[in-house]
């Protein structure tokens, strides 16, 4: 981030000089954010809560949530393929265009629920 100074004059710049001291001043007061982090997560789990729980995410009751000390880390798949599925749904008019249901609708199917068709119909039983 870069602040064009030329076209400031002197009291301006002085002003923008105490703004940035002030910010200064506040952000060597705080402490790192991991630290703060930490200290929230441990609070949260101490209670038997996460912090999706407390701070939004997945809406998990407190009889459901596992013990203090029990979560694995989750893994993500993020950069790995996922497997094949099996389609779900078919075309009428072409059998040979399917949709497993994941991701967005092909434009054939869109089409049908564009026109007020419910998406049951193009179930493969």
């Amino acid at each position: 981030m870069s602040i064009d100074i030329t076209g400031l004059s002197a009291k301006e710049l002085d002003a923008l000089i105490n703004q940035a001291k002030k910010r200064k001043s506040t952000l060597s007061r705080r402490k790192p954010i991991a630290a703060v982090r930490r200290r929230l997560t441990d609070m949260a789990r101490a209670e038997g809560y996460t912090i999706a729980e407390l701070f939004g995410g997945a809406a998990v009751t407190r009889s459901t949530a596992k013990p203090a000390g029990t979560a694995k880390p989750r893994k993500t798949t993020k950069g790995y393929k996922l497997g094949k599925v099996a389609p779900k749904y078919r075309n009428p008019a072409n059998s040979a265009e399917t949709w497993a249901g994941r991701g967005k609708p092909p434009r054939w199917l869109a089409t049908y629920l564009d026109n007020g068709r419910k998406i049951e119909e193009f179930l493969i039983r």
